[in-house]
């Protein structure tokens, strides 16, 4: 059906594509965030409890490092150092001073490793450091 105005020109009609656009847009982004928030819980850490464990509000930019039993430091699936640690950390409290960290060490991990990995957030400047725990059932 053609709907036509008063001086014989047809009405402008609804445009479909720009909104499939955006829409796969939306689509792309929220998989590719997913994926992304998936790869620190894939690595095979099993956390401490605590009764005053919760789940904390996730921020912007957060490093989260993961600790596992034979001692592996880990972020993003990728395994580090103590010293490319150091490094890495450095650069990223020069260019986003305040940086969150996010300790994940395994419950069977040695106290010595969990220290010498807060040591050196400490010597990167690094000083918003948090334990992930899970709730005590």
């Amino acid at each position: 059906m053609s709907l036509l105005a008063r001086n014989g020109q047809a009405l402008p009609e609804f445009q479909f594509t720009a909104m499939i656009d955006v829409v796969f847009l939306l689509l792309c982004f929220f998989v590719t965030t997913s994926v992304f928030s998936q790869w620190e819980m894939e690595v095979d850490v099993v956390l401490p409890s605590a009764q005053s464990s919760q789940m904390p509000d996730r921020l912007p930019g957060e490093v989260i490092v993961n600790l596992s039993r034979d001692g592996t430091i880990t972020i993003n699936q990728r395994k580090y150092t103590p010293d490319e640690l150091r490094d890495r950390l450095s650069r990223l409290a020069q260019l986003f001073p305040g940086q969150p960290v996010i300790i994940r060490a395994d419950k069977d991990s040695r106290t010595e490793q969990l220290i010498g990995i807060v040591d050196v957030c400490r010597t990167a400047d690094i000083w918003n450091i948090s334990f992930a725990t899970i709730g005590d059932n």
